[in-house]
């Protein structure tokens, strides 16, 4: 990121940015864990206070004294002297506190199956699996790569490894062979724990033939010298005597005695790999006392957990860092019952979602913009087929949330009376960074709106300098967070050059974002998804937030292509809502590109827009816009292993071929 000089010179703020906001009712202001907005302004008086008083909320088996050592920048290190033992957070003293018997996991399997899991017994289960690792000679310093579909044996491994003091690379189990063993040789792992397979779509996927067939890659030589299998799908897998072992025959031998030791604040916990277009992954570091700390208080405050009455469901899969912060160790460290579920929202049909907020008593839904994008293109009707009266919070992530998608959450999902806080972070700060507090902020739809208590966060212009409200810029972090990302495994200099280089001692995020007239932050996506047209520089998230402002349009994405005149252009990709009939195919293309227009101007109006029934998108519902990008260019189409749907690809770049006459 430290070659991105991108900057956002559009003064457009996205429709209602000041004017429409939303106000907590006075029944949930009541009731809200935060309600005193001096909380703010007493966290910037004295951040190290702030997170030092949050650290106590832990369990320490060795207090700290020492709260950040920012002697060495950009290497921080947070209540370094302290010592504690995640998983023992997130389990053992829950059930020294008398809430053995509270329901830690409801885990619903995509085939129908379930399996409940009080806090007792999930405690039981991961000192049993630690005990095993143990017998398998993984101790503190160790690497274990995890690669699991989303049943309860993910969060066991994860919790076990990190119990021994050992650090976890959870890998997407979407990922191929290849990028499987990248991951596996660059953190050095000496152990995989996989399954047989996850059922996906009525399918099972494959994993243990992917570990196996990544471990034969290069020769067959490699750090790792066991592999563990969780018989979830029942499927034939070949086996290697010598190095592969069953789960469930290993895990007879041990009991559920296990004494927690306690590990340095600063002993990494996990090893997180950033997937680039191009190049080797990044390996984003996190530790365990500073990430512990920053996870469990914005999970309790941003959600408003009460954790004796509510039901939370975070829907992404462990694979990735919502996973890793907002269903494992934030939830689990404020002892929250929780849904997990393996499949996804349309199997057996685009009910399944509701009907498990329904059967379990859902009172909180974390969720991504793409995922309520694809509920919002089938119809309200789905959704109105159940009872989610127990929905009393709503979440949203990974990208920004369109205006327009945020109505219909909070409306259809969310009964017309549940805030929605949307949460911006990223991989790197580990934790959530800016978002509404849902008891304090008057809400306004699309903007992630002010930065956590202890949390600086400004946007500046190329020269560093802070930009006034209205204007826009690039997102820098300005001072260490507790949570946030410690190196690049094994690469101190890249992590250097790619988060610090650019503004010195500052994080730069790589989001371009804007401040409204009331200081607000309206995030603008990857600085890298700028478009340079004609010498005005376009976010491709405002102009697909204008396209999906539109009744007709229920997602879309912005990609710039290269054009002769223009240096680059707007093409877009538009999903029309299903039961629509304000635009027949005919007319979309010049009504969408009018709309735009009058939304941004002029110079937005996208060259093409191509209608088109899915876009490619990630397993974890992330749009590949680079594939996009590819097809508008007139390029072959580039790697597609990692798409839910590969045929997505296929389809839309048959589509644009044919339009450009190819």
């Amino acid at each position: 990121m430290s070659d991105q000089t991108g900057s956002i010179e559009s003064h457009h703020l996205p429709k209602g940015a000041t004017a429409e906001t939303y106000a907590p009712s006075p029944e949930f202001r009541e009731q809200a864990n935060v309600t005193d907005p001096s909380v703010y302004w007493k966290a910037a008086q004295d951040p190290e206070g702030y997170w030092a008083e949050q650290a106590q909320n832990l369990q320490w088996t060795k207090p700290f004294s020492e709260v950040l050592d920012w002697t060495n920048p950009p290497f921080a290190k947070w209540f370094q002297d302290g010592e504690l033992n995640v998983a023992s957070n997130c389990l053992d003293r829950h059930v020294a506190a008398g809430n053995g018997d509270r329901v830690a996991l409801h885990f619903e399997g995509e085939p129908g199956d379930t399996r409940t899991l009080t806090y007792a017994e999930l405690t039981h289960e991961v000192k049993r699996a630690a005990n095993m690792l143990t017998s398998l000679g993984v101790a503190e310093g160790d690497r274990v790569a995890i690669y699991m579909p989303m049943i309860p044996e993910t969060v066991i491994a994860m919790l076990a490894v990190a119990r021994l003091g050992a650090a976890h690379s959870v890998v997407f189990g979407g990922f191929s062979a290849e990028s499987l063993r990248a991951r596996i040789d660059d953190a050095e792992a000496r152990l995989v724990i996989t399954a047989d397979g996850g059922w996906r779509k009525g399918r099972v996927s494959a994993l243990k033939p992917t570990v196996d067939d990544a471990l034969a890659l290069n020769g067959g030589g490699s750090t790792v010298s066991r592999v563990l299998v969780v018989e979830r799908a029942g499927n034939d897998v070949a086996f290697d005597e010598d190095r592969d072992l069953w789960w469930h025959r290993e895990i007879t031998a041990f009991d559920g005695e296990h004494e927690a030791q306690g590990f340095p604040a600063e002993n990494p916990l996990f090893i997180l790999y950033t997937s680039g277009t191009t190049g080797k992954p990044k390996g984003i570091l996190h530790t365990s006392g500073g990430y512990l700390t920053q996870v469990s208080t914005t999970h309790r405050d941003v959600f408003d957990l009460k954790p004796d009455t509510d039901v939370y469901w975070c829907t992404a899969d462990i694979g990735w860092i919502t996973g890793h912060s907002y269903v494992v160790y934030g939830p689990l460290a404020n002892g929250a019952t929780q849904v997990i579920y393996e499949g996804t929202p349309e199997t057996p049909d685009w009910g399944r979602w509701w009907s498990i907020i329904q059967k379990y008593g859902v009172t909180i839904f974390y969720t991504a913009p793409t995922a309520i994008r694809a509920c919002m293109k089938v119809g309200r009707q789905v959704p109105e087929q159940y009872d989610l009266s127990s929905i009393r919070v709503l979440g949203s992530v990974g990208e920004p949330i369109n205006p327009e998608a945020w109505r219909w959450y909070r409306e259809v999902i969310g009964a017309g009376t549940a805030p929605i806080v949307d949460t911006w972070w990223q991989t790197e700060t580990g934790a959530i960074m800016i978002s509404p507090l849902p008891g304090l902020t008057p809400l306004k739809p699309g903007s992630a709106q002010v930065p956590q208590p202890g949390i600086s966060v400004t946007v500046v212009g190329e020269d560093g300098a802070p930009v006034e409200n209205g204007q826009g810029g690039l997102l820098v972090v300005q001072r260490p967070w507790p949570s946030m990302v410690r190196t690049i495994w094994g690469d101190d200099q890249r992590f250097i050059d790619t988060y610090w280089a650019k503004f010195g001692d500052r994080y730069f995020a790589g989001d371009g974002a804007r401040l409204d007239e009331d200081g607000d932050v309206w995030l603008l996506g990857r600085v890298d998804d700028v478009m340079n047209v004609s010498g005005h520089r376009l976010s491709t998230a405002e102009i697909e937030s204008a396209l999906v402002e539109h009744h007709a349009v229920a997602e879309s994405a912005v990609v710039g292509a290269d054009d002769e005149t223009t240096g680059q252009a707007v093409v877009a990709f538009v999903i029309l809502k299903s039961q629509q009939s304000i635009l027949s195919l005919d007319d979309a293309e010049p009504e969408l590109k009018k709309h735009v227009a009058a939304q941004i101007g002029a110079i937005a109006r996208p060259r093409q827009i191509f209608i088109v029934s899915e876009l490619p998108k990630t397993r974890s519902g992330k749009i590949m816009r680079r594939l996009l990008k590819d097809a508008a260019e007139g390029r072959e189409v580039g790697d597609t292993t990692t798409l839910a749907d590969t045929s997505v690809m296929q389809t839309i770049s048959d589509r644009v071929r044919s339009e450009r006459g190819d």
